[in-house]
């Protein structure tokens, strides 16, 4: 490559990164919603940075899916990939977690029905009060969402065919992404409510709470307790 072209494609890479800043900002912004204050912002948008640039190398228009979408999702697998080679979390959080999802399994499998609040806290032997601490710390300790299930964000609004056509290696993938939407289809109301305000329309938590008309604390709570009662609907096919 001589010097011209080398040139021509710096600037190309510059404007590009430059036209596309406004997304990895806006999803930075998003995911520190959920992030202790150690996690500082400008390091969640060097490396969706790096996962932009990613992006524009791997993007296959043919595929279907706009470049914007494809890259959210590398963008996001960067930032999440920097916050987990940090090793910040505690590991009282990890078991937090897992006591946490096998409560509400044991709950749901006795009862037959959604388990409440109440009724985990009561299978954990705790306040209600302390266990709504719990699930506060769990979800500002640890990245708890879509993603950490093996599937992307878009699955908030995924159809049952959307894998009709895809290879045969993705099957599994396939049929976990069903499963998941089809337990998502069963979460509580407000839950689910929750859930697309956030992955869906990219709401932060406290436009969240401004929209349903509860704390940003409670909306944090309530986003806590969907994942980890997701995860214990999906105990068969993956573990905590």
């Amino acid at each position: 490559m001589n010097k011209v072209a080398a040139y021509q494609s710096v600037n190309q890479k510059q404007a590009f990164v430059e036209l596309h800043a406004g997304l990895v900002k806006r999803i930075a912004h998003h995911m520190m919603a959920r992030l202790p204050a150690s996690v500082q912002v400008d390091d969640l948008i060097q490396a969706g940075m790096i996962g932009l640039l990613e992006a524009s190398k791997n993007f296959d228009g043919s595929k279907g899916a706009s470049f914007e979408t494809f890259a959210g999702i590398r963008i996001r697998g960067a930032m999440l990939d920097e916050i987990r080679r940090g090793d910040w979390v505690p590991r009282s959080v990890h078991k937090n977690s897992r006591l946490i999802a096998k409560a509400i399994n044991d709950v749901e499998n006795e009862t037959g029905r959604d388990a409440r609040d109440i009724e985990v806290a009561e299978k954990l032997e705790l306040s209600i009060n302390d266990y709504h601490h719990i699930l506060n710390d769990v979800n500002s300790g640890k990245i708890i969402g879509i993603e950490d299930l093996g599937v992307t964000e878009d699955v908030i609004g995924s159809s049952d065919d959307k894998h009709q056509d895809e290879p045969f290696e993705d099957i599994a993938h396939g049929a976990f992404q069903s499963e998941l939407v089809k337990a998502i289809e069963t979460l509580p109301e407000r839950e689910a409510l929750v859930l697309s305000l956030y992955y869906d329309e990219e709401l932060n938590l406290k436009e969240i709470g401004a929209v349903i008309d509860v704390s940003e604390s409670r909306v944090s709570q309530i986003h806590s307790q969907a994942m980890h009662r997701l995860k214990a609907k999906l105990n068969s096919w993956q573990q905590i």
